[in-house]
Formats: C-alpha cells, sequence, structure tokens
C-alpha cells in the first residue's frame, strides 16, 4: 500500500492496472510472431478508442 492514500484507492488502481496488462499482455512463447503483431495490433486499435472516449 505504499504511497496510496487509502486501501480503496489501492484497489481501484489495482484493479484497473490488471484489466490494461492482461490486455496487452501475450505469452510469447505460445504463439508465432505473425500472430502476435496480429494481436499487438488489435489491442492497440482497442486501446487508442478506449482513450479516445475518455
Amino acid at each position: 500500500m505504499r504511497r496510496f492514500e487509502s486501501a480503496q484507492s489501492a484497489q481501484r488502481f489495482l484493479s484497473s492496472h490488471a484489466a490494461i496488462y492482461n490486455t496487452f499482455n501475450v505469452q510469447r512463447h505460445l504463439i508465432s510472431r505473425e500472430t502476435l503483431r496480429k494481436f499487438s495490433g488489435e489491442t492497440l486499435a482497442t486501446w487508442q478508442s478506449a482513450a479516445a472516449a475518455v
């Protein structure tokens, strides 16, 4: 809980961080380079549309 004012603020941060991390974290050793590029492009487009909506 370092640098967080309360447990609630830490929980809010960690829950949003987990959602974003899980979107971009791809287990590279399980997929081919071509598939990785496809996934990266899709996640970038999703992130850009989400950031534009805010």
